[in-house]
């Protein structure tokens, strides 16, 4: 039920990007990646939860059995896509977390929802939540840097790994406002680029009307 409730999303996520390259000209997302926790992670979470291993306390206290990762260009893109995905039939937010405008103290950035929506099996229907993480390149490279670091040390970070770490992330954001700003001048320039075009365009198919209705 969790593949089937991912790739439900991801076809939404896909025809969106779709409607984007057509009619703006643009798309948002650069790409999309979608896991499902181990049977092993489950247990070990449901444990640390002083829960029993069962289907029931999964289904109540987990969320993020199955995630998905959208990663953008720029930040304004995170913000889009959010109330995209808020705006679809079928999908319900439940939760959300803002770590791009308040990243957290490591440093990590990155939009998080937690999401249900309605899976059709053959016992009936199932509501089945998916966690949604949105973030940029930029912000994915950080937080895919931080998950190496803390598997080597098991978590145990020493300080000085800590301090470089929070100073990437500050590198990493004004890199990332830098990039957004480079795209929305770019962005400003095709929407002037796409005018011209459709006046021009309007000009021409104008006049081939008249010249019609002269023939005529």
């Amino acid at each position: 039920m969790y593949s089937a409730a991912l790739k439900q999303i991801e076809s939404k996520i896909d025809t969106i990007n779709e409607e984007f390259k057509i009619l703006h000209k643009y798309n948002p997302i650069e790409h999309v990646s979608s896991r499902i926790k181990s049977k092993e992670s489950i247990n070990k979470k449901l444990k640390k939860k002083g829960l029993e291993p069962n289907f029931e306390n999964l289904i109540k206290t987990i969320n993020d059995v199955a995630g998905l990762r959208i990663i953008c260009s720029f930040i304004p893109d995170i913000y889009t896509i959010v109330e995209m995905i808020e705006n679809m039939q079928d999908i319900t937010v439940l939760k959300k977390k803002d770590y791009v405008s308040k990243p957290k103290e490591s440093g990590y950035s990155s939009y998080h929802l937690i999401v249900s929506m309605p899976v059709s099996l053959s016992v009936g229907t199932i509501d089945v939540k998916v966690e949604i993480q949105i973030r940029t390149m930029a912000m994915d490279f950080w937080a895919s840097l931080e998950h190496k670091i803390n598997y080597k040390y098991e978590k145990d970070i020493p300080k000085s790994i800590k301090k470089e770490l929070k100073e990437c992330a500050k590198m990493t954001q004004k890199l990332d406002k830098k990039m957004s700003s480079l795209g929305r001048n770019l962005m400003e320039d095709e929407k002037e680029l796409v005018k011209e075009i459709t006046a021009e365009y309007s000009t021409v198919y104008t006049g081939l009307m008249l010249s019609e209705n002269v023939s005529l």
